[in-house]
This record gives C-alpha cells, structure tokens and sequence, in this order.
C-alpha cells in the first residue's frame, strides 16, 4: 500500500502547475500619495485551464484588508505575464502579512476536478 501512495505521488506530483506570483518577499515604497505605500507584482499563468486571477490582501488571521490596483480580477491567457501595482494605506501596511492571486473558474470551462490555485507573497 505504501509503494502505492508512493508511485502515485512521484506520477501525479509532476503533472501538479499552479501560477506564480513574484516577489516572494515585497516591499513597499511610499507612493506620489500621501499616507499611501506601493509594491510591484508580477504574475505569471501557467495553468491552461485558467485564465483569471483574483487579488487580495490579508493579515495574519487571514482577514482581508482594503487595498487599491488597476484591477483586482486579471486576464491572463496561458504562459502569459503581468506587472501590476499594489497600493495600501500606511495604516493598513501595519497589519498586511499576504498578497495573494486566486485562480479563478468559469463556469463552463470546468473540466474534470475544478482545482482552484492560491499563491501568496508574504510582505513581514
């Protein structure tokens, strides 16, 4: 049973692609507003069956916190990337611990499983 689960998680762990979202480590640099931090992220699709991709801040206890960027929800076709600013209030930079993208399903594009991805970046 053991070599099972074992050969099973050598052949499907390779098959396993998810998207990526750099830095790892942000940092935030004050903005041209007053009172308000920006970061650069990149996000890269490397998922064929995905093509958007929700972002969100969270604290620590994984609450979300309010945050400003061209678009929370990104269009990003398969092997494609995309360079997007994060902005946040100096008072919330406090409390950020995560920026994370959220693969994101349609409908009919659901084929077997439906597995979504999250990928995060920790900023402390």
């Amino acid at each position: 049973m053991k070599y099972m689960v074992l050969a099973a998680a050598v052949l499907f762990g390779s098959m396993a692609a998810a998207h990526e979202l750099t830095p790892t480590y942000p940092k935030f640099n004050p903005s041209y507003l007053s009172g308000v931090s920006v970061t650069r992220m990149k996000l890269w699709n490397r998922r064929e069956d995905v093509s958007y991709y929700e972002l969100a801040l969270y604290d620590e206890q994984w609450k979300p916190l309010p945050f400003a960027t061209t678009n929370r929800l990104i269009q990003l076709e398969y092997l494609q990337s995309k360079s997007f600013e994060v902005y946040v209030r100096d008072s919330d930079l406090e409390k950020l611990e995560y920026i994370c993208t959220t693969s994101k399903l349609l409908k009919d594009d659901v084929d077997s499983t439906g597995i979504t991805s999250r990928i995060c970046s920790r900023v402390k």
